[in-house]
């Protein structure tokens, strides 16, 4: 396992080049920092950060992955009612660090504490105002009922974190998401690691190399910089 140990304060038009995990293993790196060029180059090269407040900084290239191919996701027909009969708005990049916030605070079923601590969410804020980083979020009344966060690249998006406030509030979320991820053209959605709640909305293992594969193709395409709230395609997908 490398060391990354004095590297300096990388912005959004620098990169660095991770080693690759020891084999059987994964994680790549131990150390570094979360500036913005670092963030970025590890999503380009298949990693991302993952780690508790008191640990040291670790970077993960998992040897199993959960993607959503963009146009293979699962919406039960209970979801498709729910979707036709929500009386909320679902919006994008409206309150990043609400959203974020929110992810982080919300208790989950069989997790202890959270790993989106103060340092996380100052780093993806900092994505979020220099355009790569985006959520998206369902409201009622101005209340916030749920929400995702996550990185643009290319054409994939590497999901985050989501919350709920009302039942099934993240997956209208996701749902939302997707139409637009399709619309403009996007490969995948990188859920990162398994959880049956992902594989029964249509994630597939696919292994290190195939991911690696996919995102290199994923990476042809343009990235889009800015706020998605703005844009022709996300108002009329969020409406």
């Amino acid at each position: 396992m490398v060391w990354l140990d004095g590297l300096s304060w990388l912005d959004e038009r620098h990169r660095i080049t991770f080693p690759d995990p020891p084999k059987g293993q994964e994680i790549a790196a131990v150390g570094g920092n979360l500036s913005p060029g670092m963030l970025l180059s590890a999503y380009e090269q298949g990693l991302f950060p993952w780690y508790n407040e008191e640990d040291p900084l670790l970077w993960w290239n998992p040897l199993q992955r959960m993607v959503i191919p963009v146009g293979s996701i699962h919406i039960p027909r209970r979801m498709k009612r729910l979707r036709r009969n929500f009386d909320g708005t679902i919006l994008f990049d409206h309150d990043f660090p609400a959203v974020i916030s929110a992810c982080a605070s919300i208790p989950r079923d069989g997790q202890e504490g959270t790993w989106i601590h103060e340092e996380m969410i100052d780093a993806y804020s900092t994505l979020h105002r220099l355009g790569y980083a985006h959520s998206a979020a369902c409201y009622r009344e101005g209340r916030l009922l749920g929400g995702l966060y996550g990185v643009s690249l290319g054409g994939a998006f590497f999901g985050e974190s989501m919350f709920s406030r009302e039942a099934d509030a993240s997956k209208l979320c996701l749902y939302a998401l997707h139409d637009c991820l399709k619309e403009w053209g996007f490969h995948f959605i990188d859920c990162q690691l398994y959880t049956p709640h992902l594989e029964r909305m249509g994630s597939e293992h696919v292994s290190r190399q195939q991911f690696s594969r996919m995102l290199g193709q994923a990476l042809e395409i343009p990235t889009r910089i800015g706020s998605w709230a703005n844009t022709p395609h996300g108002k009329r997908c969020h409406q």
